[in-house]
């Protein structure tokens, strides 16, 4: 018998979990529409799962993580595989495929929550996620419906795993019986042309993805990994490398990554080839700041800092300049007072205006040769160092005792 429109809402709840074959799952696959039109798999990550995506003629979709229900979307707007969306009355009550959020939230019964790019609700340790296009409370905005194991904003969604911009980066080398492991320079390879194609953002990781081979092969690091965010599904892709162990290749939110361990890079001397010292070398190094005030980095070419200013209550800016000698000199012997007084000077000269001297002397606005990559490379010191402070910080946060 089939179930009642009114029961198909727990019924989707009461699959997620359950293995392929288990009675929950025979009445899924039922009330979908019986057998998809289209079964896609794909091993992910490395260790690896197993995903499988059905697609049924109905408008639904079935994700499975190791032959396990993860995921249900029904989509309400036509699909390549379905020429008509889901009929949402038939599976919320009081709900139509023009709903609005707080009209799901009254068929749901809970309240909304937001995570990444979802509004979400909770129910019965599973979650109902909503994905709009324009404004939620506005009707017609509605795409898809989904329930899901993944809580939205906290884990990756087992759609994720078809991603179709960072999904079959990972390269896998051949073994002796089939797909075993990573084949890391291929996967780098890969990352390197989706980061090159603006398809990935490399982000302040702890080892750059140039640097990833050669400090693995130093072997002064337990482990070394790079991180770089999809822009599609916003997941973070680590490949890492093990002193003693085979490479993994996961898939995490932003936050997840952002927790996991860091280990101190040795100095690049001690690892690095001609060109990547050359390149050290060259590179502007964050020193120090003053929160809500300056930076200061240095480069070969001099010593710069970055000096915020205010102009009215609504605006504020910041100038950029390279310390001229006797303004080393001061920092030399007066330290960071020194620079906090020689941001406030920056400050009260105006620095917008053509009569400031230090406006004059503002890397953004002037034209000498290099100026422009001098102002990259600086704003490349301070993310980086921001990356790894927000970093040291949550790792602290792990550490430390509860309560």
């Amino acid at each position: 018998m089939r179930p009642r429109r009114r029961d198909r809402l727990p019924m989707l709840l009461d699959a997620l979990g359950q293995q392929e074959g288990h009675a929950a799952h025979g009445r899924l696959l039922e009330a979908l529409g019986g057998a998809p039109v289209a079964i896609d798999e794909r091993l992910v990550g490395e260790p690896a799962h197993t995903a499988r995506r059905l697609r049924f003629a109905s408008g639904a979709e079935v994700f499975l993580r190791d032959a396990t229900v993860a995921s249900v979307i029904l989509h309400t707007r036509p699909t390549p595989f379905a020429p008509r969306g889901v009929d949402l009355r038939a599976w919320l009550p009081g709900t139509s495929d023009d709903a609005t959020l707080d009209e799901i939230a009254k068929g749901v019964h809970a309240r909304p929550r937001f995570g990444g790019p979802y509004a979400y609700f909770a129910r019965e340790e599973r979650f109902v996620r909503c994905r709009f296009e324009g404004r939620w409370s506005e009707p017609g905005h509605l795409v898809e419906l989904a329930v899901t194991l993944a809580e939205p904003g906290r884990a990756c969604q087992p759609d994720d795993d078809f991603c179709g911009t960072c999904g079959d980066l990972l390269v896998r080398a051949d073994g002796v019986d089939g797909v075993d492991g990573v084949d890391v320079d291929a996967t780098v390879d890969a990352l390197t042309a989706a980061r090159d194609a603006q398809l990935l953002r490399e982000g302040r990781s702890v080892v750059p993805l140039a640097d990833l081979r050669l400090l693995h092969s130093s072997g002064l690091m337990e482990r070394v990994e790079s991180h770089l965010e999809c822009t599609s599904c916003r997941r973070t892709t680590c490949l890492t490398l093990y002193r003693d162990a085979p490479p993994t290749c996961v898939h995490l939110t932003f936050d997840a990554a952002m927790r996991r361990p860091l280990e101190a890079i040795p100095p690049v001397e001690q690892w690095g080839d001609a060109a990547r010292i050359a390149a050290a070398a060259d590179a502007m190094r964050y020193v120090d700041h003053h929160p809500g005030s300056w930076f200061l980095a240095e480069h070969e070419s001099g010593w710069y800092l970055q000096s915020r200013y205010s102009r009215g209550p609504m605006v504020d800016g910041s100038c950029l300049i390279r310390l001229e000698a006797s303004e080393v000199e001061g920092y030399r012997t007066g330290g960071r007072e020194y620079l906090t007084l020689l941001a406030r000077q920056i400050d009260e000269s105006r620095p917008w205006t053509d009569e400031s001297p230090f406006g004059r002397r503002h890397l953004a606005l002037a034209d000498e040769p290099g100026a422009a990559s001098l102002r990259a490379r600086f704003e490349e010191a301070i993310a980086n160092h921001r990356w790894i402070a927000q970093q040291r910080q949550a790792q602290h946060r792990r550490l430390a005792p509860p309560g």
